[in-house]
């Protein structure tokens, strides 16, 4: 599964230009975009002071996880008042969360009662430390988000036509700034098109709903984080979100402010690879350099997609270069009905039928596209001998 802020990630944070490692962001030190470097003890303080840090990250990037997690730490140490905000828990799982820091619930018992899998479904062993960190030191853990039907229902309705009743407690969203509109727009464009379509427009009706389901999101994450600071006047709130809500303050620091929530800290974090010409006077507070990744190799084939749930089946909002789905012929905006002769509602459906699927054999999907039903097989490669 793959969120429409991943979406945003990937469009924001994979470089277009390949840049020396250490070019512009050394491992291991905090830089403040136009203005240089800052040791991690002065500036750890500084943000200590800050009422509302908010953490970007890459939700399938193990690396990112841990820079938060240090983060998240070193603050503590500073501040112990804290308060951890998620963009991974839909609000109505708070008293699971509540449940959780007490100690009452097991790893298991946590992810089954906010049904991580389905919700969210990136892998949990990337950040249970935060959670268990929390719970540890007794830090209450907020759940900031919406449920993804609302997201659904207003990128194929729109706002105006979901009754108050079910926007799970959401006021408008303040109008995006136009480089925010810009931004989504790119990202829009190049995800879900054939070569064969015409380009969108910003005024097609489709993409102004795309718009209004990620400002809902932002508005949702920033009301809660706002309701937090009501809550708790002398905590310091550190929210975890995805990048593309948090860049160049457009996103939810841009709903903070209208909501009267000023100056919310922006940190994320730098790998060698970004792009340095991206790293302008307002892009964050402060970025902290990461080294190349290192993840172990995976245990078994996959297809290589990143998925969201939408009306009749499962779409493909992004794809992996070289994957086993691209080389089968599955396309960004692909819509899969069907995975091994069985119904896809959600992403774990397919997932689920991936995992069952044995080296060496055939994996027959149905997909929508473009008006068309077509039959697609991603033939899944032996075992190494």
């Amino acid at each position: 599964m793959r969120t429409l802020s991943a979406t945003l990630l990937t469009a924001a944070c994979i470089a277009t230009a390949q840049a020396a490692p250490d070019a512009c962001v050394p491992v291991g030190q905090w830089i403040v975009p136009g203005d240089g470097p800052r040791a991690t003890s002065d500036w750890i303080g500084t943000l200590a002071q800050r009422r509302v840090i908010l953490l970007g990250e890459g939700h399938d990037i193990p690396e990112h996880h841990r820079w938060q997690m240090q983060t998240i730490a070193a603050l503590h140490a500073q501040r112990p008042e804290l308060v951890l905000g998620f963009e991974m828990f839909p609000r109505a799982v708070q008293p699971v969360l509540d449940r959780w820091v007490a100690g009452q619930l097991s790893e298991a018992e946590l992810l089954r009662d906010t049904d991580w899998k389905r919700i969210w479904g990136f892998d949990a062993q990337m950040y249970l430390p935060i959670f268990h960190f929390a719970r540890m030191n007794r830090i209450p853990m907020v759940a900031l988000n919406i449920d993804p039907a609302l997201a659904r229902e207003i990128g194929a309705s729109g706002l105006a036509a979901v009754p108050a009743e079910r926007r799970q407690g959401i006021s408008d969203p303040a109008a995006p700034l136009p480089d925010y509109e810009s931004f989504v727009f790119d990202s829009y464009s190049q995800h879900g098109r054939g070569d064969d379509m015409p380009p969108p427009l910003r005024s097609d009706a489709k993409f102004r709903r795309f718009l209004e389901a990620q400002l809902i999101w932002d508005r949702a994450m920033a009301e809660g984080i706002a309701a937090v600071t009501a809550k708790h006047p002398d905590a310091t709130i550190v929210a975890l979100m995805g990048s593309g809500h948090v860049i160049n303050r457009w996103g939810v620091p841009h709903q903070l402010e209208a909501l009267s929530v000023h100056d919310a800290a922006v940190l994320l974090p730098w790998e060698p690879e970004n792009d340095c010409a991206k790293l302008t006077p307002g892009y964050a507070d402060a970025v902290f350099g990461l080294g190349p990744r290192v993840e172990p190799p995976p245990t078994r084939p996959k297809l290589g997609l990143w998925l969201e749930p939408v009306t009749g089946g499962v779409a493909i909002r992004d794809i992996e270069k070289g994957g086993l789905g691209e080389l089968a012929g599955l396309r960004q905006g692909d819509v899969l009905v069907e995975v091994a002769g069985r119904i896809t509602r959600l992403p774990v459906d397919v997932s689920e039928a991936v995992q069952r699927q044995a080296p060496g054999t055939w994996l027959p999907m149905k997909v929508q596209r473009d008006g068309r039903l077509l039959e697609i097989i991603a033939k899944f490669p032996p075992s190494p001998s």
